[in-house]
């Protein structure tokens, strides 16, 4: 009797394992498995299936799971470093970076979303990966400041063969004559001729705030400080090139038809645009130095098990 229950219950046992796998639960419930244990807290194989999905979406690369789960690692580690300092990046401050992103790609987040599970991805993969980046980018440049400073000796000859006039500091005004979305391109020419009509017609700031206050669907913003590192080299081109008082040409944005007027232009002694390169990719290097070195040690005393 007892053997028949058992019998028919191992039965029963194997016809349900066999539905879940057939109906791809099983195969869900194995993906969960854990791959590695680090510092108490699981990595699973579905956790390595998405990063590694992720990073072929993100950089075109396919990478091992091995290197997959080594970079979970690590997020694990500096997520937990970060709160050990009082780092711990809220749900909002993740949600704002993720907007941020989806902008840059001329996307909503709702649409981010979708592409990401278009190739499988769930957007909890990406807002794990942006929290350990910013996480870990806050502590070490927090700890570490003073180490990742570049002296002015570091920079010794980037400016040769430069006089200091070649930099300047420029006032300059944005301005957009602005066009709803959606509008044919019938109207977005008629505004962009409008505009280099109007441009014709300024030679100072005065004018331009006069004149562009005065307009319907149009707009001047806030002077801002611009130097010639700041710049793009199409633009800082312009602007040195371009007489005080006059307007860029028009361009065609999503806002509508958006101009710059120049204000003022005059020498500074602030970083060349090649100063700054030289400054950002020193600077690049001694971060990512002391982030390599700095992982290591945490690695070194942390608690990970890897699991088959």
């Amino acid at each position: 009797m007892i053997a028949t229950f058992i019998l028919r219950t191992a039965r029963a046992v194997s016809l349900a394992a066999a539905v879940l796998l057939t109906s791809g639960f099983g195969s869900a419930v194995m993906a969960q498995s854990v791959a590695a244990m680090v510092n108490g807290e699981a990595i699973t194989n579905f956790d390595i299936d998405q990063r590694i999905k992720l990073t072929q979406l993100t950089t075109r690369k396919t990478i091992s799971r091995q290197e997959a789960l080594d970079e979970l690692i690590n997020d694990k580690l500096k997520i937990k470093e970060g709160k050990r300092y009082g780092l711990d990046m809220s749900s909002s401050d993740i949600d704002g970076a993720y907007g941020n992103m989806a902008s840059r790609m001329r996307l909503n987040p709702e649409q981010l979303n979708k592409t990401l599970e278009g190739h499988g991805i769930r957007p909890e993969t990406l807002k794990s990966r942006i929290k350990a980046d910013m996480t870990w980018g806050n502590l070490v440049r927090g700890r570490f400041q003073s180490n990742l400073l570049v002296p002015e000796k570091d920079l010794a000859g980037f400016d040769s063969g430069k006089s200091d006039g070649e930099s300047f500091e420029y006032l300059v005004r944005p301005i957009v004559l602005i066009v709803p979305r959606g509008s044919p391109s019938s109207i977005i020419e008629a505004r962009r001729k409008e505009a280099e009509l109007l441009r014709n017609r300024i030679s100072s700031c005065d004018e331009a705030q006069e004149l562009f206050r005065s307009m319907r669907d149009a707009a001047i913003r806030d002077q801002l400080t611009k130097t010639s590192a700041d710049l793009p080299p199409n633009l800082r081109e312009l602007l040195d090139k371009m007489p005080v008082g006059k307007l860029t040409p028009p361009e065609v944005t999503k806002q509508g038809v958006e101009m710059v007027a120049l204000c003022s232009r005059k020498p500074t002694k602030a970083d060349t645009p090649a100063k700054r390169e030289a400054r950002e990719k020193i600077y690049n290097q001694k971060y990512e130095a002391k982030s390599k070195s700095y992982l290591q040690e945490i690695r070194k005393g942390a608690m990970i098990e890897m699991r088959n």
